[in-house]
């Protein structure tokens, strides 16, 4: 099965997913089963995000195990808002111009970076820093087109049907890029807070019942392979943070075939660690991943 027809049926059979029979797609690198591949992995130290999302996709089998020759890749960081990558607000250019480049290393055709941003796309894609290392290594970086989103039926408890962009149901392979940082909503911004940046329509919406909405979008939605950024993180004051003084540098990226357990290893990063957003227990119970991470085939590598 082609990775285009994993990422529709996994739209598609929503329903199943809400049972606990969640769609995965199905993921081999070349030559290796992906069972004999750890499910996530956390790389430490170093002295650039650049060298963290290496090693980390390295220890994972690498980018081929999921970009074929020819695929259309969606790379989906944070640019939801005008700020530096000092200020830890939105995923670091580094990290996205340096999976960009490993994608069209493995054959990718055509590599997309885009993000719905919260203040004024031209500014936040210029300040964040995100557009320039991403163009230059590769991609083709736009703006969110208002004609581009699909109603999808979704089938939630709490989202019936919404609207998504287009560019994730119709590509070959999607790689989530969330950086870690404080939510006064959510408690934390991870991965699954990441997918409100391709839906259309008043997300306002989602904050009447953001746990549930959050599990409804992430039951549709489900990346190939999420790399989430925190060598800085937003530890106060988020999502907008602007003070450095709310900055922390781990020097950390953890990636993953399973995105709730990239998210809950990504709350031991805080200094608050026992405090973990209601979304991954829910999300556990729907079978959409394990937020037990220790569980799961799991590497920690120092770089």
């Amino acid at each position: 099965m082609s990775h285009r027809i994993s990422r529709r049926r996994a739209i598609g059979l929503m329903a199943t997913a809400a049972a606990g029979l969640a769609v995965q797609p199905s993921i081999f690198s070349r030559g290796m089963r992906a069972a004999s591949l750890p499910s996530v992995v956390r790389a430490t130290g170093g002295d650039s995000p650049r060298k963290l999302v290496e090693a980390a996709v390295s220890s994972l089998g690498g980018m081929s195990r999921f970009v074929a020759r020819g695929n259309i890749v969606v790379v989906k960081p944070n640019i939801g808002w005008d700020r530096s990558p000092e200020q830890a607000a939105n995923t670091n250019p580094e990290a996205v111009a340096t999976v960009v480049e490993a994608c069209l290393n493995a054959g990718a055709k055509r590599v997309h970076v885009f993000d719905r941003t919260c203040n004024d796309a031209r500014r936040t894609y210029a300040h964040s820093g995100i557009a320039a290392a991403a163009r230059a290594a590769g991609a083709e970086v736009s703006y969110v087109d208002e004609n581009l989103y699909k109603n999808v039926t979704l089938n939630g408890v709490y989202l019936k049907e919404w609207n998504v962009y287009k560019l994730i149901l119709e590509c070959d392979t999607l790689i989530n890029m969330p950086i870690a940082k404080h939510h006064g909503l959510s408690s934390r911004t991870l991965s699954m807070k990441n997918w409100m940046g391709v839906i259309g329509g008043n997300r306002g919406h989602f904050h009447h019942n953001m746990d549930q909405s959050l599990i409804d979008l992430a039951a549709a939605v489900k990346p190939h392979v999420t790399i989430l950024d925190a060598y800085r993180i937003l530890i106060a004051g988020g999502p907008t943070g602007g003070s450095l003084d709310l900055v922390q540098t781990p020097r950390t990226v953890i990636a993953g075939v399973d995105q709730i357990a990239v998210d809950a290893w990504a709350c031991t990063l805080f200094p608050d660690a026992r405090t973990v957003p209601g979304y991954l227990d829910m999300a556990k119970k729907l079978g959409l991943g394990e937020p037990d991470f220790r569980s799961l085939p799991h590497l920690e590598i120092a770089v």
